[in-house]
């Protein structure tokens, strides 16, 4: 099993940005893609973007150009450099980790909420 926590989550005003980090745990050798999923309230959660281990990156149309996915293999870790924040980003984030060669997201984090004030 892989275990993910997120962090950096946390209140900021519009025009500003954050970064999120993901730290990954567990069975580390057995991960292929990460992304990242946002659920806004009142709204199902929605793809975010997603990077291959490799480097790949695969970005939502809602956020290309604004947000950047990054991973960094040898700390184990997620990132999403939010830029140019909106109030319709503010959301909780999760985090999620594909098993290596497997189209489907097997473990989830337990999300931290971005809040952007107009």
């Amino acid at each position: 099993q892989v275990q993910l926590v997120e962090s950096g989550g946390g209140l900021v005003q519009a025009g500003g940005s954050l970064r999120l980090s993901c730290a990954a745990s567990g069975n580390i050798r057995s991960i292929g893609s990460m992304g990242w999923h946002r659920r806004a309230p009142g709204k199902q959660r929605e793809f975010v973007a997603s990077i291959t281990k490799a480097g790949s990156p695969n970005y939502a149309v809602s956020v290309k150009g604004q947000f950047t996915i990054s991973r960094d293999n040898a700390k184990n870790t997620l990132y999403l450099q939010m830029n140019s924040l909106k109030p319709e980003d503010t959301a909780v984030y999760y985090c999620a980790a594909a098993s290596n060669g497997r189209p489907r997201w097997d473990s989830w984090g337990q999300g931290t909420q971005v809040t952007v004030s107009s």
